[in-house]
């Protein structure tokens, strides 16, 4: 262990030699990109194409990371190869990544490594072996070799100088989207290593909260507990491979005793975005059993009581972050990118790599169009889909949240919802797609259905009238017989660029060998051309929670039955720790940050139960169903009835807004029920035109939705709160109008008297400023009051 801590300790007075910390702040920015995830979750399709290759609303992964990096401010970007890496290589070397100025992106290639931690360790060994060479062309200079000699070491020299890691630096895979600004996070980095030498990573986090039943963030990645300092923002304890079961994790009393201030979290995203000292390099070269970035590198040093080193968090709030760990990710991110999440990387705007979309506001409907396409008339094309250039749509197909791809051709009465069609694929008549992912070059003969979770690799064809069961995988390689044991190993394939039909590596002994068993025969119908990959022993539930289709609600119940028994003790458990080491409830921790997270929370909640339910409205899906979805949504952010109640209120009123009106107003005079229509009972109103039309509508047809969540008096006053809300912020054109749409809340049985003048009272001591509602209701409010005394 002392020539180990030596080794680090040289290492790193080596990576900071000669350079002070004011050096170091002007030295231009440097990233490492790992072009290859090391796991086998999209397979089969990643035997035939790299991840970061993959599109993602029709553009390569991998842009949407440099050109995170670049708007970032990073000026140099090594890109590490290994899977595919030829495919890789060719497409960077034929993009505008080569030429863009004051911007240099480099590949380096391996062909031997199968983790994250090889790769790091290879970058370390360029850097040392720079220093190497330069020794040597001193010692060249000195005994007057031969020039031939002297040039040779030149051009080695030139070629690892290129790879030279000067100082700070970010690390990233391929598969990351993300719109933060790194500038705090580098300036805290910057800041700590003054401080602290042993300051060697800051690590990227952000607000997620796990589904209680699923125990896995809405990406479909497991549920991950962090403990962390509160004041210095230290990491001390990270675990993503909990056991659920029992709903505990354990903690080293040591961690106890020696922090006096410990914030304990199970609802923080990694966004695997991480701010390196150069030590970190030399730290994987010292460890060769480090392969893994956060298994065996960070718990590694957080358990590492010798050499010291630290890592520190930065939580990011508004802004947006995300790593394409599975099929789930995918297809969440995807969501995102269409719902603008990730501005400015989206559909419509131009950045390197994408072509130029337009934005269509249909309706209710938010559709990105290619200038280009083939759409018939019959065609119904809905929300949140993007549709790709010289793509040919048929009479009477319906299409919506999904991505189509370029030059694909889409025949007649063709039902496509909540998919993913990449480039070139052929759907015939009648097809039906739910939730699937179609690569390129695929081909459906007239009438197959695809049934919810299924993934079609490159060049597949579907017989006619074939059924494809849900959650099958489709390829033209046969499945491996033999499964890779190590988790880092992502791909089966050499480097070239291609791959060995029905081949896998057999980590045992090194062997490779083939598949020809009957059940993997073609079985896709007639003129079906691949093979069903069959799923492992126990790798159902795995298919289920990271599969691009919604969990099955039969799975959610099952889930949810058996949680109960154990959620009070759950509840007992969720603890942190004070100052002085006494538990607290976690609510009381953080209280400032937690209530910042929990509005960000909010934020997002509230734009998914919106495209839930405009989803909703064009599809005509039933209340019960869409009652499901916003319960699952509900589930996830760990929401309230009241939450529910203003998200669904919300979309509503933008609904009503969104649907074309006019400003026209009219006086009519009407009578509220359940009271008779008496002279002395009627309450004259001002109703606008189309606008409020459209809001009592959608009201009444949407009435037993709103009305599931609004169990108590106080969560319809939270209705009132929220409406008083949009009018003074996101649906100004409601204002003028509160008193007359709180009348048809009533009438509808929506708003009880009780909580109308409830919130009536307890406005009477407020400014005047927030009673403006309250003096517009002021007749109503009135005469609910003498209509209450009537009754009584």
């Amino acid at each position: 262990m002392g020539a180990q801590k030596k080794r680090a300790a040289a290492a790193a007075a080596a990576a900071r030699v000669s350079e002070d910390p004011d050096d170091l702040a002007r030295q231009p920015l440097q990233a490492i990109l790992l072009a290859d995830s090391f796991t086998t979750k999209f397979r089969p399709i990643t035997l035939e194409r790299p991840k970061v290759l993959l599109p993602l609303v029709n553009v390569p992964m991998i842009n949407y990371t440099l050109a995170w990096l670049e708007a970032a401010g990073v000026a140099e970007v090594f890109v590490f190869c290994c899977a595919h890496s030829k495919q890789v290589i060719d497409y960077l070397e034929n993009s505008e990544w080569f030429s863009q100025p004051n911007f240099t992106v480099k590949t380096i290639e391996s062909h031997n490594i199968i983790s994250a931690g090889d790769a790091l360790r290879l970058i370390y060994e360029q850097n040392v072996a720079l220093v190497d060479i330069a020794c040597l062309l001193k010692l060249v200079s000195l005994s007057r070799l031969k020039l031939a000699t002297c040039y040779t070491l030149t051009i080695c020299f030139l070629v690892v100088l290129s790879f030279k890691i000067h100082g700070d630096f970010v690390l990233i895979s391929g598969d990351t989207v993300s719109n933060m600004s790194l500038t705090q996070a580098l300036q805290e980095h910057k800041e700590r290593k003054k401080k602290d030498n042993n300051a060697v990573m800051t690590m990227i986090i952000k607000k997620s909260k796990p589904s209680p039943i699923t125990r896995q963030s809405r990406l479909g990645t497991d549920e991950l507990f962090m403990a962390i300092d509160p004041n210095t923002k230290q990491l001390l304890y990270y675990e993503d491979k909990a056991d659920h079961s029992k709903g505990t994790i354990c903690l080293d009393k040591m961690l106890l005793a020696e922090n006096p201030s410990i914030s304990l979290h199970n609802d923080k995203q990694d966004c695997y975005i991480d701010i390196c000292s150069p030590e970190v390099l030399s730290l994987f070269t010292d460890n060769f059993d480090y392969q893994h970035l956060r298994r065996h590198f960070v718990k590694g040093l957080l358990l590492d009581d010798i050499m010291g080193y630290k890592i520190f968090t930065h939580e990011i709030h508004s802004s947006y972050a995300a790593r394409i760990d599975n099929y789930r990710s995918y297809d969440i991110v995807s969501k995102d990118i269409i719902q603008r999440w990730t501005y400015p990387y989206v559909p419509d705007v131009k950045f390197c790599g994408n072509r130029a979309t337009k934005l269509e506001r249909r309706g209710i409907c938010f559709t990105a169009f290619n200038s280009e396409i083939e759409q018939s008339r019959s065609a119904q094309v809905g929300s949140f889909t993007v549709i790709g250039y010289g793509t040919k749509i048929g009479s009477n197909s319906k299409i919506s949240d999904s991505v189509i791809g370029e030059g694909c051709t889409i025949g007649s009465n063709v039902l496509i919802e909540g998919s993913y069609i990449w480039d070139n694929v052929i759907i015939e008549d009648g097809c039906e797609l739910r939730h699937v992912i179609v690569c390129d070059g695929v081909i459906m003969k007239a009438g197959a259905v695809l049934k919810p979770g299924v993934v079609l690799s490159f060049k597949v064809v579907i017989g006619e009238r074939f059924v494809v069961p849900a959650y099958s995988k489709v390829s033209l390689l046969q499945q491996p017989t033999v499964h890779d044991s190590d988790e880092e190993l992502e791909y089966a394939d050499n480097s070239s660029g291609t791959v060995e039909f029905s081949c896998t590596a057999d980590q045992s002994n090194g062997e490779m060998t083939s598949e020809s068993s009957e059940a993997h025969k073609p079985k896709l119908g007639t003129g079906g051309v691949g093979y069903i990959w069959s799923i492992c022993e126990g790798g159902q539930e795995e298919e289920w929670r990271h599969s691009v289709a919604p969990i099955p609600e039969d799975k959610l119940t099952e889930l949810s039955e058996a949680m109960d028994d154990d959620q009070e003790l759950v509840t007992q458990d969720r603890t942190a720790l004070s100052t002085s080491g006494e538990l607290i409830s976690d609510s009381n921790a953080s209280e400032g940050d937690d209530n910042e997270d929990s509005k960000d929370d909010s934020v997002y909640f509230e734009k998914e139960v919106e495209a839930t339910f405009l989803r909703a409205v064009e599809e005509n899906v039933k209340v019960d169903h869409v009652i499901l979805e916003v319960n699952s949504l509900r589930l996830s952010y760990n929401m309230t009835s009241a939450d529910c109640a203003g998200a669904v209120f919300y979309s509503m009123m933008k609904l009503a807004i969104k649907t074309p009106h006019s400003s026209a107003i009219g006086l009519l005079t009407l009578y509220p029920s359940p009271f008779s229509m008496v002279a002395s009972n009627a309450y004259p109103i001002y109703l606008s035109g189309e606008l409020q039309q459209n809001t009592a509508n959608i009201i009444t047809t949407w009435q037993k939705l709103l009305k599931s969540y609004l169990l108590e008096i106080d969560e319809e006053i939270e209705i009132i709160l929220k409406f008083e809300e949009m009018c003074l912020e996101s649906a100004k054109e409601f204002s003028p109008l509160f008193a007359r749409i709180l009348h048809i809340l009533y009438d509808k049985d929506i708003l009880q008297e009780d909580a109308i003048l409830r919130w009536a009272d307890e406005k009477e001591g407020a400014d005047e400023s927030d009673k403006v509602f309250v003096r517009q209701s002021e007749k109503f409010i009135q005469w609910l009051r003498e209509a209450s005394e009537e009754e009584d």
